[in-house]
């Protein structure tokens, strides 16, 4: 190693050791009393760059693991994939496919953490080669209600998740004898369900756009228990890592979009040991049509985490890359980083259907100023039998009704003379 590497390497390790001091009283003791710590893993990608203030965000197939709701709002089908590599050898991969018919929303999820395991004896001879792991099944349900031209509508909903934790077999550790059944008995199964509210509107807009630029979403998060001890005595495990979760999303102009969650994990078994509230702030800014840049800060506890990452739109393909640091963080070996990879599989014809409807208005706009009341009430007639929330059309309807009830008083009078 060079003088200079060395010195580099030395001012490094003081400024992490420094930072670990200075943030040592914001430590919260009720830290790592949960089972099932994958699940406080990001899947990785655009949420994870955004430091997962993702709570009203309504765009992305990661809704899977901040707001069950989204599922109802989503623009696209989308089949994604996602790769995080976590600390040391162990990563997470996720699975995702979601759809939506009209306002209904609904879809599916794997995800799966995983380390290598190796067991060595006292007296140095490997004993014991597996793999550590949780695996996530999640099934999604929502539905949009009241969706029209003003308000955007209550999207209501749910997960149902379950998740199973694999322990290899280990040994005696003397004589490297596998105890047979040994994992089983520390696996475990757990239970549990998500459920979410998210909100569109309008509000200090400042650019043309028929999207609402103001998200609020509220959501409850892996509530839920878990069993242990198969094999031998089955019993309650540790409190599942179940949180409630409040957001606002704000896109203050058309490329730039904030969003801000805070979080307050919940230990169910015992309410006075859960963790300490936490909150996090995103950024996304799209450079153009087909790339953008995120970023992001958590804070929680003694491990502060900042993160970007960008996204690459190409054809039906979306790319994103996302990098976190913080006090676990490494370059050698290289940790925190996620990728993901989601196809655009169309929307059902969903954007085709709102064109028909804004074409059929427009056309009763062009026969109402043209003084044509009756084919005007027709064709906004029309949209409302397509979308009977479509607010300008009813404007519109009444409008011609009270025009032609103008017309006839005026002939009425007229007549008179």
């Amino acid at each position: 190693m060079s003088s200079l590497t060395a010195a580099l390497y030395a001012q490094g390790f003081s400024l992490h050791e420094s930072l670990i001091h200075t943030l040592s009283g914001l430590q919260d003791p009720n830290t790592g009393l949960t089972s099932f710590r994958s699940l406080h893993i990001p899947v990785g990608g655009r949420s994870e760059a955004m430091a997962g203030a993702f709570t009203a965000m309504t765009d992305d197939a990661a809704f899977f693991e901040y707001n069950p709701a989204a599922s109802s709002l989503l623009k696209q089908t989308e089949l994604a994939f996602f790769h995080n590599f976590w600390i040391a050898d162990s990563a997470v991969d996720t699975l995702i496919f979601t759809q939506r018919s009209s306002h209904l929303g609904y879809g599916g999820a794997l995800k799966t953490f995983y380390i290598p395991f190796t067991e060595y004896t006292i007296f140095g001879e490997r004993a014991s080669v597996g793999y550590y792991s949780e695996t996530t099944a999640m099934l999604n349900l929502s539905y949009n209600f009241f969706a029209g031209y003003t308000f955007k509508g209550l999207a209501l909903g749910g997960n149902l998740k379950s998740s199973f934790r694999s322990v290899p077999d280990y040994s005696d550790n003397i004589y490297g004898l596998i105890i047979p059944k040994s994992g089983l008995s520390q696996s475990g199964i757990a239970l549990m369900a998500d459920a979410g509210i998210l909100m569109r509107f309008n509000a200090a807009k400042h650019y043309a756009s028929r999207e609402p630029n103001l998200h609020i979403g509220i959501a409850a998060r892996n509530i839920g228990s878990g069993w242990t001890g198969f094999g031998k005595k089955i019993t309650k495990d540790d409190p599942l890592p179940a949180s409630v979760s409040a957001g606002i999303v704000y896109k203050i102009i058309k490329p730039l979009t904030l969003a801000l969650d805070f979080q307050k994990p919940l230990n169910l078994q015992e309410v006075s040991k859960s963790e300490r509230l936490s909150g996090s702030l995103g950024a996304e800014f799209f450079v153009t049509d087909f790339f953008a840049l995120q970023g992001g800060i958590l804070l929680k506890g003694a491990n502060p985490k900042i993160s970007l990452g960008s996204a690459v739109l190409w054809k039906q393909m979306l790319f994103n890359v996302a990098y976190s640091l913080d006090l676990t963080s490494s370059l050698a070996p290289l940790n925190k980083i996620s990728l993901a990879v989601k196809m655009h599989l169309g929307d059902r014809g969903r954007e085709k259907h709102t064109a028909h409807i804004y074409e059929l208005y427009e056309e009763g706009l062009k026969y109402y100023t043209g003084g044509e009341m009756e084919p005007a009430i027709e064709k906004w007639s029309e949209v409302l039998a397509l979308w009977p929330l479509f607010d300008p059309a009813k404007k519109g309807i009444r409008a011609a009704q009270n025009a032609i009830e103008l017309q006839q008083k005026i002939k009425n009078v007229q007549n008179l003379y």
